[in-house]
């Protein structure tokens, strides 16, 4: 670094204090470091499904493949909002389109804060919430979690005249805890309504049937909700990045507003909409899940580990020594997620795979 730059402060200082985000080791990482064949890896560590990406979003690629352009994708998602509209019942207006359910939290920060207001978010939600409250100026405030999930009394109560934007995980990412609807319901009659209320479904489509929202009816009943979801999770399509949100059209345009363009691929976008409507698949990655969710808990149980009875396809586990843990399965060619940035230094979350999978990690782990 030149003499000159070590006098210059680049950047605002808000983002300057930004910590930054660490993902989970990639597969191809992980063999780059330990000397793995990369196919022996198995990556337990960023929640992704193991049934891989459904037939029929590949088919729908196929077809993009099959028939090039040197076009921009459609910068309004057109196909994909019809088939969301189909699902859900609500006009196109209220509908934006992100690149995976991390650029809606940003866009959301961008449209509903800044510098001089605050942003509500609970202790060991979604790390990406502080981050992009902080990175427009905004003051995140962190309310202390109830059993490591939620503490909706304490967020009502953090709320003040700073409050612009509140963000909350249900499911809850990294923990897997799981709010009743009746609570999230009670705690929107209560909210100002002048503060814009986010709630994340990342993994909503892993809940039994008798726990499922609508997000129509509820972005319907309250104007000031934004209901975020992905196609990372159950719909296996985390590496195209997409996601959508749901709001009345006074908050969509807003987020329309500071969303680039041509966030989100062709490719995304058709095997998005291919994916929306795959209920097979949907039914498949449930069971599939529930099953090995179940598989990693007797084991826990067995082994008389504690952990968070999860409604994700994720479980949070107390080892004594998540790091050390984390250390000791790569050397068996085993990721999982150690949970430092949230200060739970004793635990590591663990995606739910396949049976065999599962057996694998519990083997290496117990």
């Amino acid at each position: 670094m030149s003499a000159f730059a070590e006098t210059i402060s680049y950047g605002k200082s808000y983002i300057q204090s930004l910590p930054l985000y660490v993902p989970g080791k990639s597969a191809s990482s992980v063999a780059r470091e330990y000397g793995f064949a990369e196919d022996s890896i198995l990556k337990l560590a960023s929640n992704e499904n193991p049934l891989g990406v459904p037939e029929s979003a590949r088919l729908a690629m196929m077809a993009i493949a099959a028939n090039p352009s040197a076009c921009y994708p459609d910068p309004e998602a057109t196909v994909l909002k019809a088939r969301l509209q189909q699902r859900f019942g609500v006009p196109a207006s209220w509908i934006t389109i992100g690149s995976g359910s991390s650029e809606l939290i940003d866009l959301a920060a961008k449209a509903f804060a800044g510098r001089g207001d605050s942003v509500v978010v609970s202790e060991y939600a979604f790390a990406l919430y502080e981050l992009a409250a902080t990175s427009v100026g905004a003051t995140a405030v962190v309310t202390p979690s109830r059993n490591l999930g939620h503490d909706l009394d304490a967020m009502l109560d953090a709320i003040d005249a700073k409050t612009t934007l509140l963000y909350i995980a249900n499911p809850n990412n990294p923990t897997g805890t799981f709010i009743e609807e009746t609570e999230i319901r009670a705690f929107l009659d209560h909210v100002p309504e002048e503060v814009v209320v986010v709630l994340d479904e990342a993994y909503s489509e892993y809940l039994p049937d008798v726990q499922q929202t609508s997000p129509a009816k509820l972005v319907e009943q309250y104007p000031n909700l934004v209901v975020m979801r992905t196609f990372s999770k159950a719909h296996g399509l985390a590496a195209l990045r997409i996601g959508y949100c749901i709001a009345q059209p006074h908050l969509s345009e807003m987020l329309n507003r500071v969303r680039p363009s041509f966030n989100t691929t062709s490719f995304a976008q058709a095997a998005a909409a291919a994916a929306l409507m795959d209920n097979e698949f949907l039914s498949r990655t449930r069971k599939v899940n529930d099953a090995g969710r179940e598989q990693l808990c007797d084991g826990f149980d067995r082994a008389g580990l504690r952990y968070i009875p999860s409604a994700g396809n994720f479980v949070l586990v107390n080892v004594g020594n998540g790091e050390q843990v984390t250390q000791a399965l790569l050397q068996q060619a085993i990721v999982v997620r150690p949970m430092n940035g949230y200060r739970l230094h004793e635990w590591v979350r663990i995606s739910v795979g396949l049976a065999e999978h599962n057996d694998r990690l519990l083997r290496a782990l117990l």
